[in-house]
């Protein structure tokens, strides 16, 4: 049996598709008629019950009649005991508008909380994080159900829409943060940022001022917002801005084969998450969404082991991959080593490291990227780290210099150095800030000098090569007790982008 009283009839009714070849799948839905008189609120309930073999996501309908100035929802949904080795039940909700909820359809959308929450309001001056607020303007609106993960059981589900009615509130005036930070502006030079961020707006336990604070605290001098599957977030960040700490809005996009983050996004911007990597001219859609709007698609922790975690769509899409994702660990060493992979057949990614902090106790900046970028403005971040100019690091206390010469002729970090294949390059890394630690210089053979840092925390590591056996070299420093920071030995302090040897 499928949800409630569905059956196949009802999932192709009233549309058909979502998009090519993707069912739309409607559960029954409920109509409401206007009050009786003296009346202000109605409350109407649907249950059902999933079976493990359903689709990713149901579209529940609600026909919202005029005079409606708020909708609220909660939800709930049984979780029977499961053995270890067995997914449990889980389902996220969110809502799309009278507008429709066809993919990629940013009109039609008024908010996500995933699983984070059980309950949302929305109505035209305010809403639950993660939502819209805006008129509530009559037509059929569609309750989005996910089901997540469904135990061998079932799940059942409950589902209470209540709208009340009366004269829209005034006006939701959105507040995006500003384009600059006049105290950190710098000219070109290296900038600080952490690009994976999460708030209450998605499933974070920080709330923006939270999350600024801390981001100043670690020295920072950008940050990008990326709260899961909305950009509701983007709306607001002006009231929490300061002059020394530049806001960008991104999105996590967690789809079912796994997350990516699209940042440098207009305040407001929405990218669409309702598709798996079996789809790939969805996922090439909204690449091409991210680009049209200046911004950039990152390969969120390409190894993460929750479920759905893991990136499986294609690298060569991507513009940057998060190799490094909070405190060290197996899964970012598994990053590294498909990335230097990736490398060494020619194809190169560059690499950058966030924190992806949800809670107070994960430290915003472990760890974060250091770009060189001509300012201190979004277009130029991006710009820099597009190109790979940049080193990760595990806080703002560390510094890496890295370089090639042969003659009067240096690259830096994500450029080419272009030489003779029989001309001697000398390759320097001076580093700062990492005592106890070891530096490596790597070329497509793997390690070619490796030197330990004194109690100081600064050295210089020199090696000379040639591009007729060294396509390219890179830098990095690591820990081998593992740290504070990491409990697995060998963790990384810090790591830089190739410097490309030879003609091209």
């Amino acid at each position: 049996m499928l949800p409630g009283d569905l059956n196949r009839r009802n999932l192709l009714r009233a549309g058909g598709i979502l998009a090519a070849g993707a069912t739309v799948n409607l559960l029954p839905g409920v109509a409401f008629a206007a009050p009786a008189q003296g009346a202000t609120q109605k409350t109407k309930t649907v249950t059902g019950t999933f079976k493990p073999n359903v689709p990713d996501w149901y579209y529940l309908p609600v026909k919202v009649p005029q005079g409606v100035k708020q909708i609220d929802v909660v939800y709930s949904y049984d979780k029977p005991a499961v053995s270890p080795d067995v997914r449990g039940n889980a389902c996220d909700i969110g809502m799309f508008g009278p507008e429709g909820y066809e993919l990629g359809n940013a009109r039609g959308f008024r908010g996500w909380s995933g699983g984070f929450r059980d309950r949302f309001s929305i109505s035209a001056s305010d809403a639950t994080p993660g939502y819209i607020a805006g008129p509530i303007t009559p037509g059929t609106w569609h309750v989005i159900l996910g089901p997540y993960t469904v135990a061998p059981q079932g799940m059942s589900y409950q589902v209470q829409i209540t709208l009340t009615f009366g004269p829209q509130g005034k006006p939701f005036r959105p507040k995006p943060a500003p384009t600059s930070a006049p105290a950190k502006q710098r000219g070109r030079s290296w900038y600080r940022g952490d690009s994976h961020l999460h708030t209450v707006y998605s499933d974070g336990r920080r709330t923006p001022e939270e999350l600024v604070a801390a981001a100043r605290a670690a020295g920072l001098d950008f940050m990008t917002s990326t709260d899961h599957n909305t950009s509701s977030a983007s709306l607001m960040w002006g009231d929490h801005a300061t002059d020394d700490l530049l806001i960008v809005n991104g999105e996590e996009v967690t789809t079912r084969s796994g997350h990516w983050v699209a940042s440098g996004l207009p305040a407001g911007k929405w990218i669409d998450w309702r598709y798996r990597a079996g789809d790939p001219k969805d996922f090439r859609r909204f690449v091409r969404e991210v680009h049209s709007v200046g911004g950039l698609v990152t390969a969120a922790h390409p190894f993460a082991a929750c479920f759905g975690c893991t990136y499986e769509y294609a690298y060569e899409l991507a513009d940057l991959v998060e190799i490094w994702n909070g405190p060290w660990d197996l899964e970012d060493q598994q990053s590294v080593t498909t990335w230097d992979g990736l490398l060494r057949t020619g194809r190169w990614v560059p690499a950058v490291g966030n924190s992806d902090a949800h809670r107070p106790d994960q430290i915003v900046g472990l760890p974060h990227t250091v770009v060189l970028a001509d300012s201190l403005r979004k277009e130029d971040l991006i710009a820099g780290l597009k190109a790979g100019r940049s080193y990760l690091a595990e806080s703002a206390s560390v510094t890496v210099n890295f370089s090639a010469g042969a003659g009067q002729r240096t690259a830096g970090i994500g450029d080419r150095l272009p030489v003779g294949t029989g001309t001697p390059v000398t390759v320097e890394a001076k580093v700062a800030g990492v005592p106890g630690t070891t530096v490596t210089i790597h070329d497509q053979f793997g390690v070619e000098k490796s030197q330990t840092v004194p109690d100081s925390g600064s050295a210089t590591v020199s090696w000379t090569t040639y591009p007729r056996y060294s396509k390219w070299v890179r830098a990095e420093v690591r820990r081998p007790s593992g740290g504070t920071n990491s409990t697995v030995p060998n963790a990384m302090v810090a790591m830089t982008n190739p410097i490309f040897l030879g003609e091209d």
